[in-house]
């Protein structure tokens, strides 16, 4: 739990009845004190402030010195004119040189960061969390303010996804709306994330360097919303220590930032997971490699320390998960990819800062020498800012404490005040946005969710499926009769919402099913064996998965498994074999292994992504329409539109015994 970092005041000490000391310097002990050493001075007015007040608006302690001796340099040179001017005595001056010698003032140096991952776009509230109304881009960097405001040596991060999967109000504008923003906001660093990568490298490239898209007039609205024309780019760097060019092993961008806070260095490494290759489409990033997260930190250590940077912070790309992701502040049952990371880094790095799991959490965990060092994650899209106090030691330019706070961006907090260029901002994109985003593209009958049942299948999986079976079957579409959709892209629900009255109005608009599909994937009907289909399945749970990936089947394909999708348990079964023998089933009847299927699959599985290298294998492509398009065409021929059956893939605790 965070615990601040309180100066230690110089008091002042004022001798009552001493007639050219005015009220405003009174205190209730009688001399000018730093700590509980007495400098034998009463605190007199001079020029209408107080000698104390003079000297700690000079040298906050922890915050404005890089050193000790700059601070008593600079006493001196105060206290030397006082003298000149006869408005303090040689022995005055003596007294307070000795207390300033003996001050803490100057030994540490307070750092403020203020740390944020995922955003994903979210510039409008996301709505409530913890029965609060939570985010929005305007508030946060309220949020954030307040956080710099509290030292003068700040920096604000952020651990990737800051872009990619976004709303309808970024994501329509190519995302430049969320850069223009985290411009005004005054971020420092971004680690790239795997969502970054989602339109390719060369769209990642423009993201920080600027200049229009080159195909979408929707690019470069500058002018209609008050922001530099041409686009910019992003005015903080973006980071990817581990993400390297295969043709000569130079990095995408910079791996590492360095923060010069008054001659204390601290070095920012920043990169992705290392599985980014399997979790976005291919041909975007076939001419990068990713490298291992600890190997590409340790490996950077020397040049830092060689710089003179010797407090070292890991912004990564990769995380944990949490038992208790309620508890913002909390650590209990910590698991994930992200504690072998950490196990492994050189003892040099301080800090880590932490995403991708969108899960709020603070730790400490052992790193590769078995020494604790704190690793924290804010959730995500908004909601929350770490605020993270790091005490340098001036001296050995080492840091000394780390304390971290995860904070609530809490809208109806009457002490925040929303930043107006950023509600300007928003309130602007919004406006461009709103015509297509309220377009109401059909109805449903009930909520229609994510929310898979132990076979891992969803209701609005089964409906994404049918939606781009449908969009596919006619011959000179595809011809397919089967549709697989993978989980990661369905990335929120199609909710009831309801009226005052308590009823609910099923209508379903374009920007509510942009959240659902924000990614523009186009469809693609491959021809796959039955064989395949077999092996495919199986990939659901094989041993290139960090986890299982269950994928959404269309009417008419039913399987059966006995695969225990339980998260606990799948290291255990990773690999193995799961699905029932002659249980795959197309409209009743037996795949058979031999035969060849039209299948549809959307750009990004066609091409290998989420590990699913069988979907490269299937031959004869036929590229389709955009899945959005093809869920608005379902909602036209489907309403009132109805939630999946979530029948089709079926958990058995055995295998029938086949004849």
């Amino acid at each position: 739990m965070r615990t601040l970092f309180k100066p230690l005041a110089l008091a002042t000490i004022i001798a009552c009845g001493a007639a050219q000391v005015q009220a405003a310097c009174l205190d209730n002990r009688t001399n000018v004190f730093v700590g509980a050493v007495d400098s034998g001075v009463i605190n007199k007015d001079i020029g209408g402030i107080c000698i104390n007040d003079r000297i700690i608006d000079t040298a906050v302690e922890g915050a404005n010195w890089g050193n000790h001796g700059e601070f008593v340099s600079a006493v001196s040179a105060l206290t030397l004119e006082w003298q000149k001017t006869k408005k303090i005595t040689v022995q005055e001056r003596s007294g307070l040189m000795r207390v300033a010698a003996q001050a803490a003032v100057g030994k540490t140096l307070s750092v403020k960061i203020a740390a944020i991952n995922d955003f994903h776009g979210q510039l409008l509230s996301p709505g409530n969390f913890s029965g609060k109304p939570v985010g929005g881009i305007d508030m946060l960097a309220a949020y954030v303010n307040s956080i710099r405001a509290k030292s003068p040596n700040s920096v604000v991060v952020s651990a990737g996804d800051l872009i990619g999967a976004t709303p309808l109000i970024s994501a329509l504008f190519h995302d430049e709306p969320t850069i223009e923003g985290m411009n005004i906001l005054g971020l420092d660093v971004n680690a790239v994330g795997n969502h970054e990568f989602d339109e390719g490298k060369d769209e990642l490239l423009r993201m920080q360097n600027g200049g229009c898209h080159p195909t979408d007039a929707n690019s470069c609205q500058g002018n209609q919303v008050g922001t530099p024309y041409p686009f910019e780019g992003a005015k903080f760097k973006f980071l990817a220590a581990n993400v390297v060019e295969k043709a000569d092993g130079k990095t995408l961008f910079p791996a590492y930032a360095i923060k010069n806070f008054k001659g204390n260095k601290v070095a920012f490494i920043g990169m992705t997971l290392k599985a980014t290759p399997s979790i976005v489409t291919p041909s975007g990033i076939s001419t990068l490699d990713f490298k291992d997260e600890a190997e590409t930190v340790n490996a950077l250590i020397p040049e830092l320390k060689a710089q003179g940077a010797k407090a070292v912070v890991v912004v990564v790309h990769e995380g944990a998960v949490d038992s208790t992701s309620s508890v913002i502040n909390d650590c209990t049952g910590i698991s994930g990819a992200l504690l072998d990371i950490v196990k492994r880094m050189d003892d040099e790095v301080d800090l880590v800062i932490s995403g991708h799991t969108h899960q709020a959490y603070l730790c400490s965990l052992p790193n590769s020498v078995d020494r604790n060092i704190p690793v924290t994650s804010t959730n995500a899209i908004g909601r929350m800012v770490t605020e993270i106090d790091m005490t340098l030691n001036t001296a050995t330019r080492e840091v000394e404490s780390i304390a971290v706070d995860n904070v609530l961006v809490d809208r109806s907090n009457p002490a925040m005040t929303a930043v107006p260029a950023l509600t300007t901002l928003v309130s602007n994109y919004n406006a461009l946005a709103a015509p297509l985003a309220n377009q109401a593209i059909g109805l449903i009958t009930a909520a229609i969710t994510r929310s898979s049942n132990s076979a891992g299948e969803s209701a609005l999986g089964d409906v994404i499926a049918d939606a781009q079976l449908e969009a596919t079957a006619p011959a000179d579409l595809g011809g397919a009769i089967i549709a697989f959709m993978n989980p990661g892209g369905i990335r929120a629900d199609f909710t009831y919402a309801s009226s005052a009255a308590g009823e609910g109005d099923g209508v379903v608009t374009y920007g509510e099913a942009f959240i659902v599909q924000p990614f523009g994937n186009s469809l693609v009907t491959k021809t796959l064996s039955g064989q395949q289909l077999y092996d495919l399945l199986e990939q659901q749970w094989g041993v290139l998965q960090p986890f299982a990936r269950i994928l959404q089947v269309s009417k008419g394909f039913a399987y059966q498994h006995t695969f225990d999708t339980t998260p606990a348990n799948f290291a255990a079964q990773k690999g193995g074999k799961f699905v029932c023998d002659g249980s795959v089933q197309l409209n009743g009847v037996p795949i058979d292994k031999l035969a060849s299927y039209r299948v549809t699959m959307n750009s990004f599985l066609a091409t290998g992504g989420d590990n699913f290298t069988v979907f490269n294998a299937g031959t004869a492509p036929l590229g389709g329409a955009v899945d959005l398009d093809a869920m608005k065409d379902y909602f036209a021929a489907h309403t009132p539109a109805a939630p999946g059956t979530q029948d089709r893939i079926v958990k058995v605790a055995t295998c029938p015994v086949t004849p």
